[in-house]
């Protein structure tokens, strides 16, 4: 398994921003009805490659463009869908939080996952708040002000374990981005393209790229 990861601004930025997204997909899906299928890899066009797509084009589009201050590694892990069971999810992550740089040393993370569903909601993850309120209330905030509240509401969603807990807890403080209620195709073989929405995908992109183009930057203080 391989991790990917790519830098912009990163060595001399004082703040610095991981931003980050699983881009393998399930090797069985496990929630088709039909047996023979039960064991067939999943497409994974949302839970997988929405948020790769997402931060594939913020890195052509901030190219150039991070102000000076800012600095960004783009994180695409490996293994965060493997299982069958928790013990063997979360590989990519948990191998980057092992190693996490310290210099120089992250500032904060943001992560992208199942965020190109139609009609886009990402509600405050509980596992976020509980490890980075402040990061959490900021980007909502942020989002009213851009004009995409409706799809970023102040509205808690769900307990998520996702790539952000190993990041949590080594210390970097990290927020998980992610729209569940996706159950009619999560893990299933109709994980496919034409269930995603560009608008949403843009949506995600509008948000992160303003983000970190904000002046003053958000400095994460606990």
């Amino acid at each position: 398994m391989w991790n990917i990861i790519g830098e912009q601004n990163w060595k001399d930025a004082a703040i610095r921003v991981v931003l980050l997204a699983h881009w393998d997909t399930r090797p069985e899906a496990e929630m088709e009805r039909e047996s023979e299928n039960k064991r067939k890899p999943i497409p994974g066009a949302n839970d997988g490659a929405s948020g790769v797509a997402v931060l594939l084009e913020l890195a052509r589009v901030l190219k150039g463009e991070l102000p000076a201050t800012v600095g960004v590694q783009f994180v695409m892990t490996d293994g965060e869908d493997l299982g069958p069971g928790l013990n063997e999810m979360f590989l990519g992550a948990d191998a980057y939080a092992k190693d996490l740089p310290n210099h120089p040393r992250p500032t904060y993370g943001i992560l992208l996952d199942m965020v190109g569903k139609k009609d886009l909601v990402v509600s405050m993850e509980l596992n976020s708040i509980k490890y980075a309120r402040s990061l959490v209330y900021a980007l909502c905030k942020h989002a009213t002000q851009v004009g995409l509240g409706e799809t970023f509401p102040m509205d808690f969603g769900q307990t998520i374990s996702d790539d952000h807990l190993a990041l949590n807890r080594a210390g970097l403080r990290t927020v998980d981005l992610i729209d569940f209620h996706y159950l009619e195709y999560w893990h299933t073989l109709q994980d496919t393209p034409d269930k995603c929405s560009a608008d949403s995908l843009g949506k995600v992109g509008k948000l992160l790229q303003t983000w970190l183009q904000k002046d003053p930057p958000f400095d994460y203080q606990g």
